[in-house]
């Protein structure tokens, strides 16, 4: 379940390129927030405290400016040519008593035994839509494939999220599936001319063991 997350901001008086690239150099991160019917507001922060929230996998924020707080998620996220660093961040006004729409990040734990056998774990989706009242949004959502093996599967119904969320996304779509390396070779063959794109083989040492509770 998603805990209380502050991001203090200030209003931003001055915008335009010129006005943000100059927020930049100063470390600070443009942003907007908007929605619920009212006006847009142009806002910065640090860009260590808007970084964190991101990759802390925050979804809900109370927005405090200049001492006023909103209920916020965050929408959207533009980044630099590279990849690396936020160049500007948008804010959706929420209503903490309804429903919202959002996409929550899908974490694998554990070592499969499928893998540890030869098999290659094929990851079909890296998250889930759910629907829930924004104090429910989980931060991330785990899942355990310590005892995934050749041939087996998990399924959107097999996550589990906190009391009170429902999935948008289908729940009969596979989140992964562990595959034998000669089924694999197969598919490439039949696909002919400069074969499909490769299935994205998921094995990496730092999803292993369970060091989250």
């Amino acid at each position: 379940m998603t805990s209380t997350e502050k991001l203090i901001a200030s209003k931003r008086e001055k915008l335009g390129t010129i006005a943000s690239n100059k927020l930049r150099k100063e470390g600070l991160v443009p942003g907007t927030v908007y929605g619920l019917s009212k006006d847009p507001v142009a806002i910065s922060t640090s860009l260590e405290t808007i970084t964190g929230h991101v990759f802390g996998g925050h979804k809900v924020l109370d927005c405090e400016i200049d001492g006023g707080t909103e209920v916020t998620i965050i929408k959207d996220i533009q980044w630099d040519t590279f990849g690396i660093r936020i160049e500007h961040f948008d804010l959706l006004r929420i209503d903490p008593d309804k429903k919202i729409t959002v996409d929550v990040e899908l974490l694998l734990r554990g070592n499969s035994e499928g893998v540890a056998s030869g098999g290659n774990l094929i990851q079909n989706l890296r998250s889930v839509t759910l629907e829930c009242l924004a104090v429910n949004v989980p931060d991330k959502i785990k899942v355990r494939i310590n005892e995934v093996k050749i041939g087996d599967s998990i399924l959107v119904s097999d996550l589990d999220v906190p009391e009170g969320v429902t999935f948008v996304t289908p729940e009969s779509e596979t989140v992964l599936h562990i595959v034998e390396p000669s089924e694999i070779e197969d598919e490439d063959l039949e696909a002919g001319d400069g074969g499909p794109a490769e299935p994205e083989l998921i094995g990496r040492k730092e999803e292993d063991g369970d060091g989250e509770g």
